[in-house]
């Protein structure tokens, strides 16, 4: 019997490198929680591109919208363990929904192996173009003048956007009226059109209404600059000191795949986002490929959370469904 057990042990403690050594042997899924297009599934469309070079074999983003994230992330959760269904995943879905929806169908903790934090991509303030709003010093004046007088967009109430822009107002000691839209695409041509005083919205959204003239950003709306946008001023530059928003993707696995696998998902992808492709590829996006170990990824969730959870408190940022 010890016999009979003694080789148990030793077949598996072979078995578990072997699987990883062999991962992944079929396609993999790559779930995104929003349409094709958004900030989420370009970073995941870039990353599977190169780790079907890697492992020589496919890696499938399958969009899966709707329900502020809930559907994508939900089923991730209930996938098999196994490597073969991953959650390319942002701010929203980890340290926003937490923060202002009173119940989540998942938990990061119970549900969910972080593998790496994947890009980083500064907010960005805007308004149109010909607007009287030509610096954020005018945009505080004005609104200390007339409270209120001010809106701003963003892709939806309860979004990290909207919450960044509640973040400024307070630290700005300003009120702006909130003006939600289904996304950031809607958000940022509301801004070229003038529908709204300011838009609160991703670099990479604001690009092609830059180029054409109909956008001017006033602030990126973190502490750094963004390198390929060495012209944007940051709001710490114009004398709001605290606001760092910036709205991160990364990758996660469901809670109980094997840690062999993870550590070579891990290692694959941030082999991937060091190589000058990509760290081009989100530069022109206005982001940053980024690659971190687990811990810290998760440390940057927490952060977030804690950070996001106190502005929503602020602000009475709740929804009810």
């Amino acid at each position: 019997m010890k016999t009979w057990l003694a080789c148990l042990l030793a077949l598996a403690t072979i078995s578990a490198p072997a699987a990883a050594q062999d991962y992944p042997e079929r396609p993999v899924r790559m779930l995104v929680p929003f349409a094709p297009g958004g900030v989420v599934d370009i970073a995941a469309r870039h990353v599977s591109e190169q780790l079907s070079k890697t492992w020589n074999q496919s890696v499938i983003v399958e969009n899966r919208p709707g329900g502020n994230g809930f559907i994508a992330t939900t089923a991730a959760a209930r996938a098999a363990p196994d490597g073969y269904t991953l959650l390319m995943a942002h701010t929203g879905e980890f340290s926003v929904n937490p923060a202002v929806f009173p119940k989540v169908p998942y938990d990061l903790e119970r549900d969910f192996e972080p593998i790496t934090l994947v890009s980083d991509t500064p907010l960005v303030l805007a308004t149109k173009s010909d607007s009287k709003l030509d610096s954020i010093k005018t945009v505080i004046e004005l609104s200390k003048a007339k409270p209120g007088s001010l809106t701003f967009s963003s892709p939806g109430t309860g979004s990290f956007n909207h919450l960044a822009g509640e973040w400024f107002a307070n630290s700005a000691g300003i009120e702006l009226m909130h003006v939600p839209y289904r996304g950031g695409s809607p958000a940022a041509a509301a801004v070229a059109s003038g529908e709204v005083s300011l838009g609160v919205v991703a670099a990479s959204s604001m690009d092609q209404f830059v180029k054409s003239g109909h956008v001017r950003i006033l602030a990126v709306m973190t502490e750094r600059k963004i390198a390929s946008r060495p012209d944007w001023p940051t709001l710490q530059e114009v004398g709001v000191k605290d606001v760092d928003a910036a709205n991160w993707v990364g990758l996660f696995a469901p809670k109980g795949t094997p840690p062999e696998i993870l550590e070579k998902i891990n290692r694959d992808v941030n082999a991937a986002l060091r190589s000058p492709k990509l760290q081009e590829t989100f530069a022109m996006g206005g982001g940053e490929a980024v690659g971190t170990t687990p811990q810290e990824f998760r440390e940057r969730i927490a952060r977030d959370l804690q950070t996001n959870r106190e502005i929503a408190q602020r602000a009475g940022v709740q929804i009810q469904e």
